[in-house]
């Protein structure tokens, strides 16, 4: 069974671009504008959950 878990992004410029953090898990991505860096973050989550053993998952969020 899945379970919800409300996560954090943070998304800051940096030089000509913007870097958003999942700080939770420790995954980062980047883009050219906000919404660009948001939504690559979430695909590098999903990318995460998809490949990610359930031990790797709970040590991150602990």
């Amino acid at each position: 069974m899945a379970s919800k878990r409300e996560l954090t992004a943070i998304i800051q410029k940096e030089g000509n671009g913007y870097v958003s953090l999942c700080h939770e898990l420790g995954i980062a991505s980047q883009g050219n504008t906000i919404e660009e860096a948001g939504a690559n973050l979430v695909e590098a989550l999903e990318l995460f959950f998809e490949v990610a053993s359930p031990r790797e998952i709970e040590t991150r969020l602990s």
